[in-house]
């Protein structure tokens, strides 16, 4: 059994949603932007450096919490398709579980610095806080645009704004975190980072839970199939699963590099502030290029504009191999075109999760099983970045600090150092493309989710209006009922 079935009837297209929805939804980047990027930047220096945790201990430290949302994420997908609330099954959750992931993360750099293994224990309960709660408010969240809008090139414009959106979260928190850090010294710095991050949480999520009230409210729905038969027929959907083992695997690359953040400017840059101008040179030209992005998109298709991002975001990276030897000037401009790429390989992945997730009316009803499997794999993916740039660091031979005292990096490390920074992603993008090469999915069609505004010379539509015992045929020949074949295969 697989999720490839007939179209659900939808003969008209959903109205353009209002902008105060789209940038009410955007603004829940401002959460999962902060926490997404903050933890990733400086939890793994945290450990190492201030606490003088080993490398390889560490990385456990920062792996072992997300390795627990892998497991919960697709619970908390089914708890929210269930969910029978009156503001709707997502939205609830969205003030609830974001206020909690505030007020542990500003737990997560509040507690004692020694004995070592308190430290270090404290964190990891802290952290594990932190990933539950992050749970309850991700899934919800990423399941949202599937359900408030039926339009496919609308999902794509609420994309925009919450990829831009994203963008300007992680500049703010992944750019100041650090330059406050080291303005109050690593006594207070640490934990003046974790409120600061802790506000932008709890901002991000009321404004998401404020923004959306006027959006169309889904409530749950009953199903005969268990949980287990639920999970299969999602992992047996072949488009969902190539379009996840890429997402993972770049998840994966841009986990490492963040990580990789704080050494580089550390020990191979060395210039005051370096940290903080990586992190703009990463975000700010996802503020310029995310519309950008999004006309393509609307212009030719998505999948085009991915591998393009994909490219781009791999080939950046790549760049870096000569870290060592390159002028500060051009490593920040190779920087630069990582985060070109990194706009586009966000927004377009995101707007065909949703395009795929809601493409019948029996997918709708596990569209928070199919978010919770996605946010999953990302969280997975993000956290094994950090892990395997640890990893790297350890075979290395980088020595740890602690209080009061700064090891002397070798050569071997400071190699180590810039390779996890760019070959690692680099070859991670470049698997992750092998997956996005084959992935196919119908094309918008009469009587599908994928309802686009007029003009689209690629959409062809039978007379009448509908699909009833017709076969829709895309501009590349794909009938519909070849992408049924396709998805079963």
């Amino acid at each position: 059994m697989t999720s490839a079935t007939t179209p659900a009837p939808s003969p008209h297209s959903s109205p353009p949603l209002p902008a105060s929805v789209r940038r009410g939804y955007g603004l829940g980047s401002v959460a999962t932007g902060s926490f997404g990027t903050v933890p990733g930047l400086l939890l793994l220096p945290y450990l190492t450096d201030r606490l003088g945790v080993p490398a390889a201990a560490a990385g456990v430290i920062v792996f072992a919490p997300k390795a627990w949302d892998v497991v919960l994420n697709p619970v908390a997908g089914r708890i929210s398709d269930r969910s029978t609330h009156p503001d709707g099954r997502r939205r609830p959750f969205l003030i609830r579980a974001g206020l909690l992931l505030a007020a542990a993360f500003a737990l997560l750099f509040l507690g004692p610095t020694s004995p070592q293994w308190l430290a270090a224990g404290w964190v990891a309960v802290a952290y594990l806080a932190c990933a539950t709660a992050y749970s309850f408010f991700q899934v919800p969240y990423v399941a949202m645009p599937a359900e408030i809008t039926d339009d496919y090139d609308e999902r794509t414009r609420l994309m925009t704004w919450r990829v831009a959106i994203l963008a300007l979260a992680i500049l703010v928190s992944g750019g100041a975190s650090p330059a406050i850090r080291d303005a109050l010294g690593p006594d207070w710095g640490y934990r003046a980072v974790g409120f600061f991050v802790a506000a932008l949480i709890a901002l991000g999520a009321w404004a998401a839970w404020r923004g959306t009230r006027s959006a169309r409210v889904v409530t749950g729905v009953a199903t005969s199939a268990t949980f287990g038969d639920q999970l299969r027929i999602i992992r047996s959907d072949r488009p969902f699963r190539l379009l996840l083992t890429t997402f993972v695997l770049q998840a994966l690359a841009t986990g490492a590099m963040l990580a990789g953040v704080d050494y580089v400017a550390r020990w191979i840059i060395g210039t005051p502030l370096s940290a903080t101008l990586l992190f703009v040179c990463f975000v700010a030209p996802a503020l310029v290029v995310t519309p950008l992005w999004q006309r393509f998109g609307t212009a030719r298709d998505k999948k085009t504009g991915y591998v393009i991002a994909s490219v781009l975001l791999g080939g950046g990276a790549l760049a870096l191999v000569l870290l060592r030897s390159l002028p500060e000037a051009a490593v920040y401009a190779c920087v630069a075109v990582v985060g070109i790429g990194y706009a586009g390989a966000q927004m377009f992945p995101l707007a065909m999760l949703a395009d795929v997730a809601s493409r019948t009316a029996e997918a709708r009803t596990r569209v928070g099983l199919y978010t919770g499997v996605w946010t999953a794999g990302e969280t997975l993916g993000l956290a094994l970045g950090p892990a395997a740039y640890a990893g790297v660091l350890a075979l290395g031979g980088y020595e740890s600090s602690g209080a009061g005292w700064v090891a002397v990096q070798g050569d071997r490390t400071l190699t180590a150092i810039a390779l996890g920074f760019s070959l690692v992603p680099a070859v991670l993008v470049a698997v992750s493309l092998l997956a996005l090469r084959t992935f196919t999915l119908a094309p918008p069609s009469a009587g599908s989710m994928y309802l686009r505004g007029p003009g689209a010379a690629r959409i062809h539509r039978p007379e009448g209006g509908s699909s009833s015992g017709s076969r829709t045929r895309s501009s590349t020949g794909t009938t519909d009922d070849e992408i049924d074949d396709e998805d079963e295969r």
